[in-house]
C-alpha cells in the first residue's frame, strides 16, 4: 500500500501581511507597523521635548496639556507653546516626512541607493527660484513661496528629463544630466546673492542653510496642501515603484506604464522637494539617510518603506532642530547644518560601501 503524503500547507511562510479586496491588493510586511507605530512616538516624544526646550523652558506634561487645550496652571504657556513653538515642531516634522518620501522615489526610479532630491537639481531648482524671489522681490507671501519653489523644482525635472532622453529614459542618465544642471542652478543661486542687497542676501543665505527657525503657522498652513495630496499618491504608486525599481523590461512584462508611471513618481518626487525647499530652505541628507533606515528596518518593499522613510525623515529634522538649538545655546545653529554634519560622513560610508559591493 503506498502511503499518500499530505497535502501542503496553504499558508504562506513570508513574513507578509495581505488584505485584499475585489479591486484591491494590499500587501504590507509584517515588520512595518511595529516600526511605524515605535517611529511615531519616538516622533512625538522629540517634538514635545523640542517644544519644552528654551529660554523659558515648559516641562513635557505641561506641553502636552496645552496643546490637548487642558488646564496647567500658567496662561503664558498657550501663547508659547501654540503659537511660538508647536508650529515650528509641525513644519519640522512635515518638511522631513517631505524628504524622506521623496528621497525613496528618487532611490527607487533611478535604482541608485545614493540618489536623494538633490542629487538630480530637484532642490537646487527649487532653491533658485526662492533665492530669486527673496532677493529681487524681497517680501514675498508665504503661500507664494511654495509654488514657486515647486515651479523652479518641475522645470529642473523636466529640463533633465529632455536633454536625458535618448529613446529613452535612462535612470544613469537622469543622474548624471540632474548633477549638471544642478552645478549650473548653484552657479546661478551664487551669481544671485552676489549682487543682491546685503539685508536680503544675509535672509537668503540663512535660508539657503536649510532652517526652521522662526516658522509659524503662516508657513505651516501652506505647506499642508503639498503633504496631505502628494505623500498619499506616493504611497499609492508604491507597488509601481516596485515594478520599476526591478527595471524597465521587467516592469513593461509586469504591465506597467513605464513612462507614465516613471513620471507620475517623478512629479510627486519634485512637488515633495520643492514644498520643503520653500518651507524650510535646503536641508540636506534627510532624503539620503531616511530611506536607507528605513529598508534596514522594514525591507526593501515600497509600500511600508514610503510611509516609514517618511516618518523617520520627520524625526531626523526635528532631532537635529533639537541638537541645533540646545548643542551651543542659547545660540542656535540651523537644522541643515546638523544633517549635514551626520549626512556627509553617513554619505561616504554608502559610497565606500558601494564600492565595495555592500550596497
Amino acid at each position: 500500500m503506498i502511503k499518500r503524503s499530505s497535502a501542503p500547507s496553504l499558508k504562506p511562510e513570508t513574513p507578509w501581511l495581505t488584505a485584499r479586496t475585489p479591486r484591491l491588493s494590499f500587501r504590507v510586511d509584517k515588520r512595518v507597523p511595529p516600526v511605524l507605530a515605535l517611529a511615531l512616538l519616538a516622533t512625538l516624544a522629540a517634538m514635545i521635548i523640542n517644544i519644552g526646550v528654551g529660554e523659558y523652558p515648559i516641562p513635557p506634561l505641561d506641553v502636552l496639556r496645552t496643546v490637548l487645550g487642558l488646564p496647567t496652571g500658567n496662561e503664558d504657556y498657550s501663547f508659547i507653546v501654540n503659537t511660538l513653538r508647536l508650529p515650528r515642531m509641525l513644519v519640522a516634522a512635515l518638511v522631513g516626512m517631505a524628504l524622506g518620501v521623496s528621497g525613496a522615489i528618487m532611490q527607487g526610479l533611478t535604482r541608485n541607493p545614493l540618489a536623494d532630491p538633490g542629487i538630480i537639481g530637484i532642490s537646487a531648482g527649487a532653491s533658485l527660484v526662492a533665492v530669486t524671489l527673496i532677493v529681487l522681490v524681497r517680501d514675498v507671501p508665504a503661500g507664494v513661496l511654495p509654488v514657486a519653489a515647486f515651479a523652479g523644482a518641475a522645470v529642473t525635472a523636466l529640463l533633465i528629463y529632455v536633454l536625458a532622453w535618448k529613446g529613452g529614459d535612462s535612470p544613469i542618465r537622469l543622474i548624471l544630466v540632474g548633477v549638471g544642471l544642478a552645478a549650473v542652478a548653484y552657479a546661478l543661486t551664487t551669481l544671485m546673492i552676489t549682487f543682491g542687497d546685503i539685508y536680503d542676501v544675509q535672509r537668503a543665505l540663512i535660508w539657503l542653510t536649510g532652517s526652521v527657525y522662526g516658522r509659524s503657522w503662516e508657513e505651516f498652513w501652506p505647506l499642508l496642501p503639498w503633504i496631505v495630496v502628494f505623500v498619499p499618491l506616493a504611497c499609492f504608486m508604491a507597488r509601481h515603484l516596485n515594478a520599476l525599481n526591478l527595471g524597465e523590461e521587467v516592469a513593461r512584462g509586469l504591465g506597467s506604464r513605464v513612462a507614465a508611471h516613471r513620471g507620475l513618481l517623478l512629479l510627486t518626487a519634485v512637488a515633495l522637494a520643492g514644498a520643503t525647499v520653500a518651507a524650510a530652505g535646503t536641508i540636506g541628507f534627510v532624503g539620503l539617510m531616511a530611506p536607507h533606515i528605513a529598508r534596514r528596518l522594514v525591507g526593501p518593499d515600497h509600500t511600508g518603506l514610503l510611509p516609514t522613510a517618511g516618518v523617520l525623515g520627520g524625526f531626523i529634522v526635528v532631532a537635529a532642530d533639537l541638537v541645533g538649538r540646545t548643542i551651543f545655546a542659547p545660540i542656535e545653529l540651523p537644522c541643515g547644518l546638523v544633517t549635514a554634519a551626520i549626512g556627509a560622513p553617513f554619505f561616504i560610508a554608502l559610497l565606500w560601501k558601494q564600492q565595495r559591493g555592500n550596497v
